[in-house]
This record gives structure tokens, C-alpha cells and sequence, in this order.
């Protein structure tokens, strides 16, 4: 059975990173795209590109906490009713646990806790050989429009 609140799709997805200004936002900045919806996932890749490197020539922790937020505020917000609630991030952590110098990261962020008004997002990030590079966990915070 499916977690979310309403069918969604990848077009979907893409048109969310053009912002409510239509400029475009971080998510697009950074090449972050939804890739895969799942029943109880959603999976988002960014590139491990020099511009997301720190100055040691890997990717900046940082970065992985953008692919990180924005997978699973993503997913928050489509768990709820967004003509009545949107979700936006409360806290988050991560913990680095490979480097990545190039190719795709993965992100993969699976609901912990779906509530009233919070969510609790854990989220996984491999890189293009699976090996698994930072753990994460978000809490979203559900608000009434």
C-alpha cells in the first residue's frame, strides 16, 4: 500500500524544481532530480561533480545534506494533503561515512515516523558502486496553510 497522499509522478517532481518563482531553485542548481517513487521511498541522484567538492577534492558534507533535505522534503510533502498542509524541514543530521570524488550519489529516503503534525525521514546515500556513503535522518514539520 502506498504512503502517499495522492498519486504522484517524476513530471511532477521535475516541475518542483523550477520553484514558485519559476527561476529555478537549489535542487536544479545542484542536478538533483527524483529518479524513482516507490510505495514507501522516494530516490533522488545528484552528481559528485568538482563543484560539489570540498577543498580536499570530495564531495562537500554539505552537499550530501541538500540531496538528503531535498528527498525527503519531498516525500513529506507528498504524504500529506498539500491543499491543507505543507512540511518543511525541522531538523536534520547526517553522518559521512566514504568519500565520493565522481559519479552519482543516491539518495533514498523511507518515512521512520508518519504523524499529525511531524514526519521522520531516514535517508541513505550510496554511491554508483552501492556503497553506501552517508546516513541521514530528517524531521519534517507538518504546518496548516
Amino acid at each position: 500500500m502506498s504512503i502517499w497522499h495522492h498519486p504522484i509522478t517524476l513530471e511532477q517532481c521535475k516541475e518542483l524544481e523550477q520553484g514558485i518563482t519559476g527561476q529555478g531553485t537549489l535542487m536544479k542548481t545542484m542536478g538533483i532530480e527524483v529518479t524513482e517513487i516507490g510505495d514507501d521511498y522516494l530516490m533522488a541522484t545528484m552528481p559528485a561533480i568538482p563543484e560539489h567538492h570540498n577543498p580536499m577534492g570530495m564531495v562537500h558534507g554539505g552537499a550530501n545534506v541538500v540531496l538528503a533535505e531535498t528527498v525527503a522534503s519531498y516525500a513529506a510533502n507528498f504524504v500529506v494533503d498539500f491543499s491543507k498542509f505543507y512540511a518543511v524541514g525541522q531538523e536534520i543530521n547526517a553522518n559521512h561515512m566514504k568519500a565520493s570524488r565522481k559519479g552519482t550519489l543516491t539518495a533514498t529516503a523511507r518515512p521512520l515516523h508518519l504523524g499529525k503534525r511531524t514526519s521522520v525521514w531516514d535517508i541513505k546515500i550510496t554511491n554508483a558502486a552501492g556503497e553506501l556513503c552517508c546516513v541521514s535522518r530528517m524531521t519534517a514539520a507538518v504546518i496548516e496553510r
